[in-house]
């Protein structure tokens, strides 16, 4: 095959979007990649006694034409069929760039200013925190930030967590996860 400068240049354009891709970074004080979470994010209930804390958030990095922000939590090993929705919090605003540690309860107000939480899969508002099966294995947690094309997506009051997830993945620019794990023995 030839190359000629218009397709050396275009693939070249496609490579250079594809290593400068990925500005968003998400960290936590609370969390880390690959690491067990500690207690105070496991879920009070179903037979869990942990702290039911969300954990902190910090991200930077946003690429241009942000809008808003979108953070979600969710489990893919529960054994559900679809997985399972910990947290989802939609049209944070763009100048917020750090929640703090217990952000997700509804019993404090420490949620962003005109953001939403969509109720999670145990059935309440804010955060559910990790509670797998006992001797169910290790689960992996993936809290995501999400960097959206829109100011507010319309959601209503009573969204489905698969809405929330359908239209904060059609609008989001760019995403970044720390991926946590978590397992009851």
């Amino acid at each position: 095959m030839r190359y000629t400068p218009k397709l050396l240049s275009t693939a070249l354009l496609g490579l250079s979007a594809s290593v400068f891709a990925g500005d968003l970074t998400l960290t936590s004080q609370d969390i880390a990649q690959g690491e067990f979470m500690p207690k105070a994010q496991e879920f009070t209930g179903f037979g869990c006694a942990g702290g039911d804390l969300s954990p902190h958030l910090k991200w930077s990095g946003a690429p241009k034409g942000t809008k808003s922000f979108a953070i979600t939590a969710y489990d893919p090993d529960a054994p559900t069929g679809s997985g399972w929705w910990h947290w989802q919090v939609v049209n944070i605003p763009k100048n917020v760039t750090e929640i703090a540690t217990a952000a997700g309860s509804t019993k404090k107000d420490l949620a962003p200013q005109g953001s939403m939480q969509i109720k999670n899969d145990y059935g309440s508002r804010g955060y559910g925190g990790a509670c797998p099966p006992s001797g169910h294995g290790v689960h992996h947690y993936r809290f995501t930030i999400h960097a959206l094309s829109v100011e507010t997506l319309a959601l209503p009051e009573d969204a489905s967590g698969a809405l929330a997830g359908y239209m904060i993945n059609a609008n989001t620019i760019e995403s970044s996860t720390i991926e946590s794990l978590y397992k009851r023995d």
